[in-house]
């Protein structure tokens, strides 16, 4: 593993080359200690039309691991299928490389260059390189630097360079494949991210489908760490370089065909095998950051690269636009918080410090549970309580007034009897007025219901468990209100103007859609898109067949069931009445 020091360049005859189209060829290149090369699986060799397959069969291809079966078949089919990524029209290529190459080394000299400073504390690994190929990583990193002076922040660059260095001719094919990579323009598609504040709304993206999708590991991560966040931060790190080169080469395979929304998939794969092999106990008092770290170097002794793929494919994620909206959400609430483009690292911490954190429903422990929960991007802000019927009254209209301005916010209710439970609520209440008398519903699927007390447990979007009772739209489509449901006659008409003061401002014309706005869903009927509904008669949380959370215009009776927007069970007794009702916002910094 190299650091960020100054390293000596040593130049390398171009006389060196990988004659890969022959029929003889055992894919031995010029940079690889074939000492530590793993042997391929199987005898049986890639085929030669496999780039004439349908891009539906070439992806079964590489997921099932044909192209393990040959180092060789790896080096005709990397840069070739890399031809193929859809890039900038100027791309510095191989002639580039060896032009810049030449100028910044020399010929036969010796030179000394530092690594750029965009990989300033990122690992540089070297897998199977010989002495040789390492210096042949340095120059080509050296290099991107030169020619692409904008990147200031890219984990994953040096981990891509050492990996396809390994089944490359020379030192230019391979530059000129990362620079494929690095110039991607494919729609929803990116490749590598290439600043901070790129890779963070990676990590927060992350974080978001490793809570939808790893519920387990995520409830098992929250309990023991400190912050959430810095432990999602590493995702990209499980990968590379902390996955055996068997393991990451493999996942290079699919990688290139398929994006980032791989590196998604084999991380969630990776976090749920993690929760499979942790103690009974947990992970109290130990260093979850160290121990995820130890258990994906040592990844072989619990899952093959077989079946961690098969596993991370079974993972039924969004589509990769929608992944897209939520990175770019999680993007813009970075740039709230003050990280720019050309930061190379932050200055003061992202997460929120719920120790200063203070309510009369919940604990500063319960609190840090449920704020787990919520979407990445609204966690970088700290709670501001924004209504109390304690300080603020029994009034549903003070609570409009209170909430409204707001987005999103989270409720929390206490009973009478001592239970507590609550929900996340994606959209300002002031969207109840667009309804006009019909009393529909709004939100987005990021609304969930949950339950704090006696038992934690929360409730999502019934299509994020069962995606398969959707499809997605390939473009927008208008969506009838849902009918109001008949505890809910009326509608309120108050014309009162919120206060916009929420972090991130609500969505306007003009941008981004939303995360899981239900307009980018096939939905298989009304019930299943019932997140929340306001009138001057209650509140409604969550509908079809129930309502997951009702509540009278007193705020002091309600109601739970379930319903077939959360498919939740009952969150506290059936009928019970409110001893504290909390609404809360997030505060800008």
């Amino acid at each position: 593993m190299l650091g960020s020091a100054p390293v000596t360049i040593v130049v390398t005859s171009e006389a060196d080359t990988w004659d890969i189209d022959t029929s003889s060829c055992r894919g031995r290149g010029p940079f690889v200690d074939w000492d530590k090369m793993p042997e391929p699986r199987g005898p049986a060799p890639v085929p030669r039309d496999v780039l004439g397959r349908p891009p539906k069969e070439l992806k079964r291809l590489a997921r099932e691991g044909c192209w393990a079966r040959s180092h060789a078949g790896r080096a005709r089919l990397y840069p070739r299928l890399i031809q193929r990524v859809s890039c900038r029209l100027v791309t510095p290529d191989a002639p580039a490389y060896r032009d810049v190459a030449g100028r910044l080394f020399g010929k036969r000299s010796v030179s000394s260059h530092p690594l750029p400073e965009f990989l300033e504390g990122c690992p540089v690994p070297t897998y199977c390189l010989s002495p040789h190929g390492v210096t042949a990583l340095k120059k080509i990193l050296v290099c991107v630097g030169a020619l692409f002076p904008d990147i200031t922040h890219s984990p994953l660059l040096p981990a891509l360079a050492a990996l396809l260095l390994h089944y490359s001719e020379d030192e230019a094919q391979c530059f000129e494949s990362l620079s494929r990579l690095i110039a991607s323009n494919a729609p929803h598609a990116a490749y590598i991210d290439q600043s901070f504040l790129a890779h963070q709304a990676s990590c927060m993206t992350f974080g978001d489908l490793a809570s939808k999708h790893c519920p387990a590991a995520h409830k098992l991560i929250a309990g023991a760490a400190d912050n959430v966040l810095e432990v999602y931060s590493e995702w990209l790190s499980w990968l590379f370089p902390g996955l055996p080169f068997g393991y990451a080469v493999r996942v290079l395979d699919v990688f290139l065909l398929e994006g980032q929304k791989v590196l998604y998939r084999i991380a969630l794969a990776l976090l749920k095998q993690f929760r499979l092999s942790a103690a009974p106990a947990g992970l109290q008092g130990s260093d979850v950051k160290a121990e995820l770290q130890a258990f994906v170097r040592n990844i072989a002794e619990h899952v093959s690269a077989d079946k961690l793929l098969e596993r991370a494919f079974g993972i039924r994620l969004f589509s990769r636009k929608e992944i897209w909206l939520l990175h770019m959400a999680n993007r813009k609430a970075l740039v709230e918080r003050g990280i720019t483009v050309v930061q190379r690292r932050p200055s003061f911490h992202l997460a929120v410090d719920m120790q200063k954190f203070s309510s009369s429903t919940v604990t500063a422990q319960e609190m840090r549970l449920v704020w787990s929960w919520i979407p990445e991007r609204f966690s970088l802000f700290p709670p501001l309580l924004l209504f109390s019927t304690s300080e603020d009254g029994c009034s549903l209209q003070r609570f409009y007034t209170c909430c409204e301005g707001y987005e999103p916010t989270v409720l929390l209710i206490k009973t009478t009897e001592g239970e507590v439970c609550g929900a996340f609520l994606s959209s300002d209440w002031a969207e109840r007025k667009k309804s006009g008398a019909t009393s529909g519903f709004f939100g987005t699927g990021e609304c969930f219901v949950f339950t704090v007390r006696p038992e934690a447990e929360r409730y999502e979007w019934v299509l994020i468990k069962k995606p398969e009772l959707a499809k997605a739209v390939p473009r927008p489509r208008q969506r009838s209100p849902s009918p109001a449901p008949e505890c809910l006659p009326g509608s309120s008409r108050d014309s009162h103007s919120p206060r916009h003061l929420a972090v991130p401002s609500p969505q306007r014309r003009g941008r981004l859609s939303p995360f899981l706005a239900t307009r980018h869903f096939l939905l298989p009927s009304e019930t299943a898109s019932m997140f929340m509904s306001g009138s001057r008669d209650g509140i409604v949380i969550g509908g079809g067949g129930g309502q997951a959370l009702a509540l009278d215009a007193s705020l002091l009776r309600g109601r739970t069931e379930r319903c077939e927007t959360f498919d939740n069970a009952p969150l506290c007794r059936e009928n019970f009445q409110v001893q504290l009702l909390e609404a809360w916002g997030f505060q800008s910094a």
